[in-house]
């Protein structure tokens, strides 16, 4: 029989502006960093005014992260110091091991309805400073799945059969489901994985309550399942996350996340002095 996991927290998201004039919503950042582990960081993108977004996010520096760009709708550019830069389009993905470090800049192309994510995951101590890789992840290779309540498209991981991409370092789970109006779906989930999902679109009931749209739900250990309902008069769309806690000390600071503070300090003043890149993006 299967065990239904019970919400452990919501987070619900509020609207801020980053980058360099980038309206957006932030639902995770480093007040739900222990909870969430390893997922520190979670953006939304929601908007049909080009004004909102197209500034951009101009040259920054990441170290000791992974950055996940999801697009449903949208185009998104992106290039590095290094020379390396593509194109994320509707349906689309890419997921950035910044290890070591990186210098990159996404911008964002006007289109009629800009609608995504951008996720940070943490790389466990023994990888903080592994070689950066790009891994774009393009529509064809995140299969759908027809299903009764809906459509399921798998980014990576597994959903009932079907395979997503194999990320190269922390192996979460991403999938992107669309649950009909008063339709349901019970999602199998892996034993000792930290398990939330996020309403992009539309609000959803879970274990009887109801939770608005731009909400992460968080659940307990406890259970071999999540059910997920949509309510009577719209769709439900979320991302379902799932990923083994690293359970390690966490120092942020802005684009940088290490373990302790003295990395961190070492990491701004190579930012200072011209020595924090160091490796080839494209080694």
């Amino acid at each position: 029989m299967t065990a239904l996991k019970k919400v452990k927290k919501s987070v619900r998201g509020h609207k801020t502006v980053d980058g360099a004039g980038v309206h957006l919503v932030r639902v995770l950042g480093v007040s739900t960093v222990k909870d969430f582990d390893p997922f520190l960081m979670l953006d939304s993108f929601d908007s049909e005014n080009p004004e909102d977004y197209i500034k951009g996010f101009p040259f920054h520096p990441h170290r000791g992260i992974e950055t996940i760009t999801y697009l449903i709708h949208g185009e998104m550019e992106h290039r590095d110091s290094l020379g390396n830069k593509g194109v994320i389009g509707n349906g689309e993905s890419q997921w950035m091991t910044a290890g070591s470090g990186i210098m990159h800049q996404e911008m964002p192309v006007a289109s009629p309805r800009m609608l995504g994510v951008q996720i940070w995951l943490n790389l466990p101590k023994d990888s903080k400073m592994t070689h950066p890789v790009y891994f774009d992840i393009t529509k064809d290779m995140i299969p759908s799945v027809k299903e009764p309540f809906g459509e399921v498209k798998v980014i990576s991981g597994n959903y009932d059969g079907t395979d997503g991409v194999k990320p190269k370092n922390i192996q979460a789970t991403l999938l992107d489901f669309l649950v009909e109006p008063g339709k349901s779906v019970t999602i199998p989930t892996i034993p000792k994985e930290n398990v939330f999902v996020f309403l992009i679109e539309g609000d959803a009931i879970i274990n009887g309550d109801t939770y608005d749209e731009k909400t992460a739900v968080l659940f307990h250990d406890e259970g071999d399942a999540i059910e997920i309902h949509a309510t009577k008069h719209k769709p439900a769309r979320f991302i379902f996350f799932e990923g083994k806690p690293l359970r390690e000390d966490v120092a942020w600071g802005g684009p940088i996340v290490m373990n302790t503070e003295e990395e961190l300090r070492q990491t701004f003043l190579e930012l200072e002095n011209g020595t924090f890149i160091k490796h080839n993006a494209r080694e």
